[in-house]
């Protein structure tokens, strides 16, 4: 997709994309602000987005390779990470740029357009504003807490898949259909007592999907 045309596009989506009162996450990404300076300046990768980022704990250990950073930031919704994308995402000035939102965004009650809407325009500003010609898209997870909305997780991810396949810097990575069993129900396994956060079992079908996206150390 050309400069111009990702130009157009913004200026267009910049009406819709307002974040919705971010300062609740104040004091969560004050504490990510700043730690730039705690990791290498080479091949930085960062990882970000809500809670299902934020909870990796053992983060690095598995991608001990790689300058991974995680500055994923609690409930948040992609008008968040708009918000926040200076702290979270460009002072860090990454080569690569993990990001999971639209989890919490539908089950705020967001359509797939809205999702898409705020997607676009973030990713839109990573490339113009900040350089950064390679992120890749995590798939909104399934999970036994929001198993109701099944059908529209679904649209949403085939809409993501769709627009990232037509960007040649943005890459979709899908972690829904490998949490799946092969009869099309979910993995109940793969959850902790909240059946929306993830086990280590979780994770490894992360790492297994996402592993062959990572640019090389």
């Amino acid at each position: 997709m050309s400069k111009f045309t990702i130009t157009s596009l913004l200026i267009l989506l910049s009406l819709t994309c307002l974040a919705q009162d971010p300062n609740r996450f104040a004091e969560e990404v004050d504490k990510i602000k700043g730690t730039e300076t705690n990791y290498p300046s080479e091949n930085r990768i960062v990882f970000t987005g809500s809670s299902s980022i934020r909870l990796w704990t053992d983060f690095k250990s598995y991608f001990p390779d790689h300058n991974v950073i995680n500055t994923g930031f609690g409930g948040s919704e992609t008008s968040d990470l708009i918000h926040y994308k200076e702290e979270l995402v460009s002072n860090f000035k990454p080569e690569q740029v993990f990001i999971y939102e639209g989890d919490n965004d539908i089950n705020s009650g967001k359509s797939s357009f809205e999702i898409f809407t705020d997607l676009t325009a973030l990713v839109g500003e990573l490339i113009i504003e900040d350089g950064i010609k390679n992120i890749v898209i995590i798939s909104p997870k399934p999970s036994i807490a929001r198993w109701s909305l099944k059908a529209k997780y679904e649209e949403l991810n085939k809409v993501l898949e769709e627009v990232c396949a037509i960007w040649d810097e943005i890459q979709f990575v899908d972690v829904w259909t490998p949490m799946l069993n092969a009869d099309g129900s979910l993995k109940k396994d793969l959850f902790i007592e909240d059946g929306l956060h993830m086990n280590k079992a979780g994770y490894d079908i992360w790492i297994e999907q996402i592993r062959p996206f990572l640019i090389n150390p």
